[in-house]
């Protein structure tokens, strides 16, 4: 039986869910017998365990690092501080790498991988071509441009992007250029430009069964909204909220609908808020006829997620890859985006040049941008079509040809 390695590195949710798409879709390509060994960390780690439950003995918990968090998102002074010294229970990152390395290895060697498969995990990449295992390296960043973070991470940058290079090959999780929504966080060498293959978005390609229509959206039928996300790990997610607060407290906010995603699930979340103040239920508020300002949704149904998309008149996010794919390419509406790092700052910068969305860092800017996209939606709707056209939604399927194909060849 083949054995593949999957190591999902554990910052954010978007290398887990490109992960367990392209598992959905492995079994439809590979006509081989084959099992996957999943390793990671942390909240990823718990969520692999929860999704498969009987297979614990393929699920490894491998202590990866990871920048560590601040009140806004990771904090870039204490993950450098933490290059040398222990910060927040986390040893030095020397100490950790070396451990986490080691980790790695003994599982290769225990278990003999045909092929390995890392989204965001670099040192399996290292591992896999000393061992002559062959490696596909997920990503959709490479030598990203840098804005906060400035010069003095070049040297690191170069470094991560030497070690995705060691992949036997690099699969692009966006459409090909010049489509390429994380163009600017790529920039590849002209070493390695022969390894890239741009396979498309990692989206979930099922039809969702339309079932009995919520309260919830009952309430929102015949709203112009804004639809306003709260995703990444718990620090990035507080950060956003407490942004999206800043804003709607100012003056232009007062009569601007607005639909709060949390991704939590906990109900205790959810409410309506009235423009009479007060605060309602959200059957309340549909059976009382509420004139409404704000929901709050701690976390939506695949059904209730796609009704809102359909008909939010824009979004507002943090600049995530898979939400702006989802929602420029799948949805063709346009984002207003408020970056936490330099990742962030260059997927919205490269949708504002495109003008499919637009990049706002302080709070009078998401006021501004609000009225710029309102002003100007014709003309939003008119390249969103156009990129949503051209948007390749089956990046998972194209990346398990390319898997079969690999372990074909190595018969």
């Amino acid at each position: 039986m083949l054995k593949i390695g999957q190591f999902i590195y554990p910052w954010g949710s978007g290398h887990y869910s490109r992960m367990m798409r392209l598992n959905e879709v492995l079994g439809d390509y590979i006509k081989e017998k084959f099992v996957v060994h999943f390793s990671s960390k942390d909240h990823v780690y718990q969520k692999l365990l929860e999704k498969f439950p009987n297979q614990k003995d393929q699920i490894h918990k491998i202590l990866m690092p990871t920048p560590i968090d601040g009140k806004l998102g990771p904090s870039i002074l204490l993950s450098m501080l933490n290059f040398l010294l222990p910060v927040s229970k986390n040893p030095p990152l020397v100490k950790q790498v070396t451990s986490y390395l080691i980790q790695e290895r003994k599982l290769y060697d225990k278990e003999k991988f045909d092929l390995v498969i890392n989204d965001g995990d670099m040192g399996s990449n290292i591992i896999a071509k000393n061992r002559n295992v062959p490696s596909l390296f997920i990503t959709n960043q490479f030598r990203p441009k840098l804005y906060k973070s400035r010069s003095y991470f070049y040297p690191a940058v170069n470094y991560i992007s030497k070690q995705i290079g060691k992949a036997s090959k690099i699969i692009v999780a966006d459409s090909p250029p010049p489509y390429t929504l994380c163009e600017y966080n790529l920039n590849f060498t002209k070493e390695i430009k022969d390894k890239v293959s741009y396979v498309g978005h990692f989206t979930n390609g099922k039809n969702i069964e339309k079932g009995i229509t919520s309260d919830l959206e009952k309430l929102i039928e015949n709203s112009e909204f804004g639809y306003w996300m709260r995703t990444g790990n718990k620090s990035t997610n507080d950060g956003t909220g407490k942004r999206y607060e800043q804003i709607f407290n100012q003056n232009e906010m007062k009569n601007e609908k607005r639909i709060i995603s949390h991704a939590r699930s906990d109900p205790n979340i959810d409410y309506v808020l009235g423009k009479d103040g007060k605060k309602y239920t959200v059957s309340d508020a549909l059976d009382k006829k509420i004139d409404w300002i704000q929901i709050d949704i701690g976390f939506l149904t695949e059904q209730q997620k796609e009704t809102v998309l359909n008909l939010t008149k824009y979004a507002v996010v943090n600049g995530s890859h898979t939400v702006m794919g989802e929602i420029l390419g799948g949805k063709a509406k346009p984002i207003i985006g408020i970056p936490v790092y330099d990742e962030h700052t260059n997927n919205i910068k490269w949708a504002d040049d495109k003008k499919l969305g637009v990049l706002a860092v302080r709070t009078k800017q998401v006021i501004e941008a609000i009225s710029k996209i309102k002003n100007n939606y014709n003309k939003f709707e008119e390249n969103l079509v156009d990129f949503s056209k051209n948007f390749v939604p089956n990046g998972a399927e194209n990346t398990a040809k390319i898997t079969a194909e690999i372990l074909e060849e190595k018969k």
